[in-house]
């Protein structure tokens, strides 16, 4: 949720990442304005630890403006980032009153942006990829590659999850970027299944509750006693907190979200912050997922580098495939700008200047975001101004198709939540943006199941609206809502 420079790396001496993530974290409020924008944050001073200390913050805020030099180089005129400032512990809790007073010496505040929606923002750059000629494949996997011999990569095998079926896709060069599985891809690759090194993973988990944490006006930053940074979000009027940061040892598609890990983070949150105890019955929602590190030196993962690397596989024996390890989400599109010029130079072809940070995302053309979302919110169609100003932010000007889809038929334009999202955003997903299944429908393409179990009685209705445009029989449907029953649990163990 958060498209940030990195202020934490300067402690590494990182300042190329660092400069590198501010430079894109301008690139992503151009191109995706509705997605990616300005928020305060409250960076808290205690007197322990040191690295918490005011005066080693302030020297980090400093250096973190002047790196951040043309953080108002924007197309849109109401996106201006202020320097930092700091404030008395008397003024933070004024302005946060559950932040932990012991120790407390002041905080730090300063901007960074938030992408309340990161799924859309990555459904938005795909969108944009196949508007340019690419060719997107859901719900397909990568089951081996084809090879000429032993040493030269032609493309890859690829099963269509929903029919079985196994596809031959036939590439000059092919990109390996899996992410947590990008070593073990590459193993696929090899006679032996064997991979020079191994990736480090790392675990990181977010909890969300209902629990008044926040005032709504700062994501506030918090170290536990161990010196490694928390963050609480206001998001849909919860608390979005976390992330955590440990080693993750085993194999990726085993990955799941222990009580343990949610119990640990507690712990921070409770050591930490706050002036009331979280509890695990105040977990809403909980959600984690693996970063793929590129750093073997660190003892903790939490000081590894999020850096990426770019890797040539020839020098391995392996021609035609290039594998990407690495990297946070705020510096993809500049990742992907450098590998396709790693590919461009191996196909010995000059594909110019990259352009993707001049261009909007599709749906993403709007050059006053202030005055788009007040026109947008002007109660019409029987919608209400909480619903199209939600439909603005996430759809941008695509909004209108989903408000259309509502005008069509009365039935679409029925709210599910409080964030005032409608039935119509389903029929849209299934339609206009690969959804095939309930559980994508309700966690990556609308905000439905984001907060946890919508209930019984909006799952069915969504499942149901699903149903009469998958065309699935009532076996199939029971099936798609224990799925996301399932998915959305809190974990016992």
């Amino acid at each position: 949720k958060m498209i940030h420079g990195g202020l934490r790396y300067l402690v590494n001496g990182e300042v190329g990442l660092v400069r590198e993530s501010l430079r894109e974290r301008r690139v992503l409020e151009n191109i995706a304005p509705n997605f990616v924008y300005p928020w305060p944050m409250m960076m808290t001073h205690y007197k322990k630890p040191l690295k918490n200390n005011k005066w080693v913050v302030k020297v980090g805020m400093l250096v973190y403006d002047v790196l951040s030099y043309d953080k108002n180089f924007t197309w849109d005129p109401c996106k201006k980032i202020p320097v930092h400032r700091t404030i008395s512990a008397r003024q933070v809790l004024q302005d946060e009153p559950h932040v932990r007073a012991e120790g407390l010496t002041g905080a730090s505040i300063f901007y960074d942006c938030t992408s309340l929606f990161p799924e859309r923002l990555t459904l938005a750059f795909i969108k944009s990829a196949v508007a340019h000629g690419a060719r997107a494949a859901n719900y397909a996997r990568v089951e081996g590659f084809l090879m000429d011999g032993a040493k030269h990569v032609l493309g890859v095998k690829v099963k269509d999850l929903f029919s079985g079926k196994m596809h031959n896709v036939p590439a000059t060069v092919t990109i390996n970027c899996g992410g947590p599985w990008a070593d073990i891809v590459l193993g696929m690759a090899k006679p032996d299944g064997q991979v020079n090194a191994t990736l480090r993973r790392s675990e990181g988990i977010h909890i969300i509750t209902s629990k008044k944490l926040l005032t709504g006006n700062y994501t506030i930053g918090s170290m536990t006693p161990e010196g490694r940074h928390f963050f609480l979000i206001p998001w849909r009027n919860h608390a979005l907190i976390g992330t955590t940061d440990k080693p993750f040892n085993g194999n990726p598609d085993d990955y799941r979200v222990t009580k343990e890990s949610i119990m640990e983070l507690i712990a921070d949150v409770n050591s930490s912050f706050g002036d009331g105890k979280l509890s695990y019955a105040d977990v809403k929602h909980t959600y984690g997922g693996l970063r793929p590190l590129i750093e073997k030196e660190t003892s903790e993962t939490y000081s590894s580098s999020r850096k990426y690397e770019i890797y040539d596989n020839k020098d391995d024996g392996l021609d035609g495939l290039i594998t990407v390890e690495g990297g946070k989400y705020t510096t993809s599109r500049k990742l992907a700008e450098n590998c396709l010029a790693i590919v461009a130079k191996k196909m010995g072809r000059n594909l110019g200047r990259s352009v993707t940070d001049k261009q909007y995302l599709t749906g993403c053309d709007i050059k006053d975001l202030c005055l788009f979302i007040e026109e947008a919110k002007r109660p019409a169609d029987g919608l209400s101004g909480a619903t199209l100003e939600y439909l603005a932010r996430n759809y941008g000007t695509v909004y209108r198709d989903v408000v259309g889809l509502a005008r069509e038929k009365k039935s679409l334009s029925e709210t599910l939540n409080e964030d005032g999202e409608i039935m119509a955003q389903v029929v849209y997903a299934v339609r206009d943006e690969m959804a095939q299944t309930l559980a994508d429908i309700v966690m990556r393409r609308t905000g439905i199941g984001t907060l946890g179990n919508p209930g019984d009685d909006v799952l069915r209705k969504v499942a149901q609206v699903a149903a009469d445009e998958l065309h699935w029989d009532q076996q199939r449907m029971e099936k798609e809502v224990e799925a996301v029953v399932n998915l959305l649990k809190i974990p016992v163990d």
